[in-house]
């Protein structure tokens, strides 16, 4: 794994978290350089500045080396991303004591001077982003966004401009763009979450702006749901639980079951907790934590069930590392006996892994594009 950044004579050692991850990714990418390289080439001043989109914390580590009073307002939606910013921040020897943390469902301070922003994959989460800061920002704050040149066009500008103010990008370094935004001031309303019925289930599913799956079932998650596992399970785990349905099911089916739901979106957690509440489940049997696969988890949970709809990407970067710590931490959550089941593409042959990690795996079901794999502790 690369770990030295240099970049505007700036030397920092950052990690992607945790540090000790089979994976060749870089914790920063060239749009992480070129805001840093911006904040020092136009010489901006030390002001409370927000920082939006931070992976795992180059910006904040950066900005902190420059100046260590400089007074920043950090949101992320990844408890990766904030475990991943503390860890480099720790390691780099940089003060915490003028960094602030938010989620991505709470306002930022309306006495922001400046935000620093990286562009995320998912439109719709962007889309929200702007209109909350256009509750909170004056007119005149400047929104600086680094990005990927290819995905800035008249199009991404003109959605910008729509829900925060008019809109630039500089010219092209290292084939990333600096967007620069000046908020007019104008409030926007948020975008309401997605409400819609799953029929078949008589399950009503809403989902929050960055939650996989705005606005129907994804194709993995419809043929999990067709082969849920049979028998009696106490406790269950949705480990990567997005809107919850996986969870909400096994409620359904196990009727005397503590469900677990476990996502590192803390917005897909809200989902969850939201969807069980709307569903009206009782409240005893759902449980609901924010968390890097199942680093955290009370030390005393031990499930029977873990139900498993793996990423394999985190951001742009496709990867199988979450994959494999999802399988690690499930084998160790599991209760001897306890049951694996996974949905996932076919090319991405989980059923290695986990025949590694169990010594045992067994295909359940499969269509022309899933398969649904089975190991049991």
């Amino acid at each position: 794994m690369v770990s030295q950044f240099s970049c505007a004579g700036i030397e920092l050692d950052l990690y992607r978290y945790p540090k000790q991850q089979d994976s060749n990714l870089q914790a920063w990418d060239a749009a992480d350089e070129h805001l840093i390289k911006h904040i020092v080439d136009e010489k901006i001043i030390p002001t409370k500045t927000a920082i939006i989109n931070d992976s795992f914390g180059a910006l904040q580590c950066a900005l902190t080396h420059i100046d260590a009073a400089w007074p920043l307002v950090v949101e992320t939606d990844a408890k990766t991303g904030l475990l991943g910013a503390l860890q480099n921040l720790t390691d780099n020897h940089l003060d915490q004591v003028n960094i602030s943390r938010y989620n991505s469902r709470e306002l930022l301070p309306t006495d922001t001077q400046l935000v620093l922003m990286k562009l995320p994959k998912n439109l719709t989460y962007f889309t929200h982003q702007l209109q909350r800061l256009s509750q909170v920002l004056p007119e005149g704050i400047q929104v600086i966004i680094g990005a990927k040149a290819k995905n800035i066009n008249k199009s991404l500008l003109a959605l910008i401009e729509q829900n925060l103010g008019p809109a630039s990008a500089s010219l092209t370094w290292k084939k990333t763009r600096v967007i620069t935004c000046v908020a007019d001031g104008k409030v926007r309303p948020s975008v309401k979450e997605v409400t819609w019925p799953v029929d078949e289930l008589s399950l009503t599913i809403s989902n929050l702006s960055n939650v996989f799956a705005a606005n129907k079932l994804d194709i993995g998650a419809r043929i999990m749901l067709d082969n849920m596992p049979k028998g009696e399970f106490n406790t269950v785990i949705d480990l990567g639980c997005g809107n919850g349905i996986l969870g909400l099911r096994a409620a359904q089916l196990y009727a005397d079951a503590n469900i677990h739901f476990v996502d590192d979106s803390e917005m897909a957690v809200a989902s969850s907790e939201h969807n069980w509440q709307l569903n009206q489940l009782p409240a005893e049997r759902g449980h609901f934590h924010w968390d890097d696969c199942l680093t955290h988890l009370d030390s005393e949970i031990s499930a029977d069930l873990v139900l498993c709809n793996p990423p394999f990407h985190q951001g742009e970067a496709i990867t199988d590392h979450i994959a494999w710590q999802m399988f690690l931490d499930a084998r160790r959550r599991l209760a001897p006996g306890g049951l694996l089941q996974v949905v996932g593409n076919r090319h991405l042959s989980y059923h290695i892994k986990l025949q590694r990690i169990f010594k045992n795996c067994k295909t359940v079901a499969s269509n022309g594009k899933f398969v649904i794999l089975q190991a049991r502790k």
